[in-house]
């Protein structure tokens, strides 16, 4: 081998060294770089959802409340029964939760419900858990959120052994009243029968609030 050429084979082999690398380097930018935008993106989105614990402040207090509840749900029957009645919302750890007390009476008898809603920070939805004290059990609970105005919260249950959706609706909200329905669907969700509505309204202190 002539004088030198090993040397310059040894600065051939680095600055192959270097090419090599350096293209590594560009190959995991362009890799890593659209992971941390995605990344980003994500956290970004996760920031702009709305923040929902106070969703149901409006509603603390004490509510005079007109309930109609349909008697046998997805049998074609159309018999309703009507209440009357006072419900009391109670707000508890600043909002992230709410206890509601309805007690009701009307021609098929009394009820009483209670029902603790739960709010989840990090998936920003609200759990209702409900229970007729007739029997003191939890219902499965419809999971949901507030939108433009209106809750909808969403569960799947069975009724009368059937597995069906059930769906509840909270809208027409103001100041000093509004409205509750729950359907049931035995179709998947092709459609709904509305088998209870509740409207309150907001019952005045002496100082008038």
């Amino acid at each position: 081998m002539a004088k030198g050429t090993h040397g310059i084979f040894k600065c051939q082999h680095l600055f192959l060294l270097l090419i090599s690398t350096a293209t590594l380097l560009a190959t995991y930018r362009g890799i890593a770089q659209p992971k941390q935008t995605q990344m980003q993106a994500a956290l970004s989105d996760s920031a702009r959802m709305r923040d929902g614990q106070h969703d149901f402040d409006f509603e603390i207090g004490t509510w005079k409340t007109k309930l109609s509840r349909l008697t046998e749900p997805l049998s074609g029957s159309q018999t309703w029964v009507e209440y009357e009645g006072t419900t009391v919302v109670s707000k508890v750890f600043n909002g992230m939760a709410n206890l509601v007390e309805l007690t009701a009476k009307g021609p098929a008898g009394q009820f009483k419900g209670l029902s603790l809603r739960l709010y989840n920070p990090q998936a920003h939805q609200w759990s209702l858990n409900f229970a007729n004290m007739k029997n003191g059990m939890l219902t499965i609970p419809t999971i949901g959120e507030f939108k433009n105005g209106k809750g909808e919260f969403y569960a799947q249950d069975t009724y009368n052994g059937r597995a069906i959706l059930v769906k509840f609706v909270i809208a027409q909200i103001n100041a000093d009243s509004c409205r509750f329905e729950q359907f049931f669907s035995d179709d998947g969700g092709k459609t709904w029968e509305l088998n209870w509505v509740a409207v309150d309204t907001r019952v005045q202190d002496a100082a008038g609030n």
